[in-house]
């Protein structure tokens, strides 16, 4: 049974109230979307000038890809809400059929935004099935079976489709070609991190110091998911274990309980890194190798673990593998080192 890391940049899946606190700290303007700065600009540009259209255009299909934590789930809803649109969730893996889509498509209401994640995860029939639907606001089912059967062509209201990815060339070409906006989401900065702490510690009405938010930024991977989910693990500490005031000294303890290091870094990393080196050293390290190793999945180890090694340096992809790096040697040697 896989063990959930504090590190993991996927969802929380806590008891409701953590689901309440995790929606409450969630933006739902651009002003109060912290980060993502290019982003936001060209996002802003478009519904602006949708807005300003009378012929009851629609904002153009939107992918946004990259890492996962990074805020796409969030951006969706800021986007619905700028364009004073409903909004409606759904994900790749939960739309097992065409006649889920069918039945999703033509419930929607002329505006509404349609939200898919994990879109790279959608059935190729049901693939299908988008590809009018997003081009032409056209649904072709087919009625009854055999000589009998008979397709039918159903008017679709307009609307747009937001799709999430951490897999880009997953997407079928046919797919991501019918999307007129597309945009990289990137790992965040420390000072915008920093804010996304002062401003969690607001909502959540708890006290924090500002070399305990320094710290805490430098420990959340620069992804914003995390940062909320390790300040929620470090106020349940100094609620413990002090006052609720979260200063140096109370997030430097509860951090060392977690095994984070200065990196962000938590055992599985640092077990990933060590095992590389340690069996292979300077030669390059198959994903499927690695996963052997470490006893992950190959997809696990590619979408979680690697993305944040390779943004900090301490691995490398190469032709023939992966590749602990000098960096990443130095910080074997020493994991507290400032790298």
């Amino acid at each position: 049974m896989a063990i959930e890391r504090l590190v993991e940049p996927t969802a929380a899946r806590d008891d409701a109230e953590e689901e309440k606190i995790e929606i409450s700290l969630r933006p739902v303007t651009f002003d109060e979307y912290i980060g993502q700065e290019h982003l936001k600009n060209n996002l802003k540009l478009a519904i602006e000038a949708v807005k300003k259209r009378a012929d009851g255009s629609t904002l153009d299909h939107v992918l946004l890809y990259g890492p996962p934590g990074l805020g796409k789930t969030t951006m969706a809803g800021v986007i619905a809400h700028e364009l004073s649109a409903s909004l409606r969730v759904t994900s790749g893996p939960a739309i097992e059929r065409a006649g889920d889509l069918a039945s999703i498509l033509t419930n929607l209401k002329d505006g509404d935004v349609l939200f898919i994640d994990e879109i790279h995860r959608l059935r190729r029939t049901v693939e299908e099935v988008l590809y009018s639907a997003m081009e032409d606001y056209k649904l072709d089912i087919v009625i009854g079976k055999g000589p009998a059967a008979r397709s039918v062509r159903l008017d679709l209201p307009k609307f747009t489709v937001i799709g999430a990815t951490t897999r880009t060339g997953s997407l079928a070409g046919p797919l991501r070609d019918r999307f007129g906006i597309i945009h990289r989401l990137e790992y965040y900065k420390e000072p915008e991190i920093e804010q996304i702490i002062k401003r969690t510690s607001g909502i959540l009405k708890t006290k924090i110091e500002p070399e305990a938010t320094e710290l805490l930024a430098t420990r959340s991977r620069l992804t914003p998911r995390i940062a909320n989910r390790l300040f929620k693990r470090v106020r349940d500490y100094a609620d413990v274990n002090g006052d609720g005031i979260i200063d140096k000294k109370v997030a430097t303890d509860a951090l060392g309980l977690m095994e984070i290091d200065s990196l962000g870094l938590d055992p599985a990393d640092r077990n990933m890194l060590r095992l590389m080196y340690e069996n292979y050293g300077d030669r390059p390290v198959g994903l499927t190798t690695i996963a052997a190793l470490t006893g992950d999945e190959a997809a696990t180890i590619e979408d979680f673990y690697e993305p944040y090694l390779m943004q900090m340096g301490l691995i490398m992809r190469t032709p023939k593998g992966r590749v602990v790096t000098e960096k990443g040697k130095k910080y074997l040697q020493n994991p507290q080192i400032k790298l």
